[in-house]
């Protein structure tokens, strides 16, 4: 017999970075999500996007975020998707502020509204402060934080900075962004010993002190359009580096963000979130 059993989902993106969202406010909360993350994230058989990201109640913030990559594998934290999580619940109603909270696997953030039209366009994020252990991050490279450290991988030996933003970050500078660096040596970083929890693998080229350009090898999810806290990452590691300002804004093949390593410790990021559209989904 078919199955009419039905999950309503909201497709968003912030920047590319595209997920399937289901709001556990008023949906059940599906009974295997990774298995249901793997079959809507599929961009020929299924929706199409980089995971799954339930909408939840919570205890201690307007709401709850759980992510859920393309792969099954559930993540701690998500820049882009928070964003998004935040326009979806002051626009469907759930928490009616400019200022809201969203309970994540780092913690509790606070995020800032811009509005157009009554709507959400744009959210700034209170990242909280990089993690700088290598412990923590966590990586077997030397240095608290690892900077410009020797790592070999795809036959190339280079220098890389890692950072956790509540999720582990391996960034590169590179002379030029190519598939080589993205394709070839973002899948071998992501599971290089040196990162026992897996990595995410950032491919960041400057511009100037104010600006790079960069792409990403997610974990768990492959390349994607951008990456929230890959952009933090970033920006963090052009500062430890030695490469970039505070402040500095990032383009991404999806879009740009900008970031901001403030004075007291946090990064700030801000971006767009969109709406893309609804649907069903049997479960």
């Amino acid at each position: 017999m078919p199955n009419d059993k039905k999950v309503k989902f909201t497709k968003m993106h912030g920047a590319g970075n595209d997920y399937v969202y289901v709001d556990c406010f008023a949906e059940s909360i599906p009974r295997d999500v990774p298995a249901l993350a793997v079959a809507v994230s599929d961009r020929h058989k299924g929706i199409g996007a980089d995971g799954l990201i339930l909408v939840c109640p919570s205890e201690s913030a307007d709401a709850r975020m759980r992510i859920f990559n393309a792969d099954g594998s559930e993540s701690e934290m998500c820049g882009n998707g928070v964003r998004c999580v935040a326009k979806y619940i002051y626009d469907h109603g759930i928490a009616r502020r400019e200022k809201l909270t969203i309970e994540t696997g780092r913690g509790v953030l606070t995020l800032e509204l811009a509005m157009s039209h009554g709507r959400v366009d744009h959210v700034r994020v209170n990242m909280g402060a990089p993690i700088l252990e290598a412990a923590k991050i966590p990586t077997t490279l030397a240095g608290d934080p690892p900077i410009r450290q020797k790592l070999s991988a795809a036959g190339r030996e280079f220098e890389v900075t890692c950072v956790s933003m509540g999720n582990p970050h391996c960034v590169t500078f590179v002379d030029a962004l190519d598939d080589d660096w993205v394709l070839k040596v973002g899948p071998e970083v992501e599971r290089h010993p040196a990162f026992p929890r897996r990595v995410n693998a950032e491919f960041v080229q400057i511009v100037s002190p104010d600006e790079i350009r960069m792409r990403v090898w997610e974990r768990g999810s492959g390349e994607t359009q951008a990456c929230g806290t890959g952009a933090c990452a970033a920006a963090v590691a052009g500062v430890l580096a030695g490469f970039t300002r505070r402040r500095v804004l990032a383009h991404l093949p999806g879009g740009d963000l900008e970031l901001d390593w403030a004075a007291g410790g946090e990064v700030f990021l801000s971006g767009p979130a969109v709406e893309v559209f609804h649907g069903e989904w049997p479960v």
